[in-house]
């Protein structure tokens, strides 16, 4: 099964929240900084997301979080919406 090897503050910084990428003691705020520096990006504005930006950032976030792959995250959906009533499993 592939998975993200690259840098995971880099995803971490992009979606503006700690992942829980890694499991140490140590919070992902500590190493990365998630605010822009100082003053920031002169120039640069922040453009407002469209509704369809804002629900691809979420499922981005998931994905991220939980690790898979596009094809992965998918088949669950797929699945989850396949089956009927709720899809949560209670222990």
């Amino acid at each position: 099964m592939a998975r993200y090897t690259g840098p995971t503050c880099k995803l971490a910084r992009r979606e503006g929240t700690d992942l829980f990428l890694k499991s140490g003691a140590k919070p992902l705020e500590s190493k990365c900084k998630f605010q822009v520096p100082p003053g920031g990006i002169k120039g640069e504005r922040r453009q407002r997301l469209s509704d369809y930006g804002t629900q691809l950032r979420e499922k981005q976030k998931l994905r991220r979080m939980y690790g898979v792959l596009e094809r992965q995250f998918s088949n669950y959906y797929t699945e989850a919406a396949r089956r009927a009533g709720a899809t949560v499993r209670t222990c």
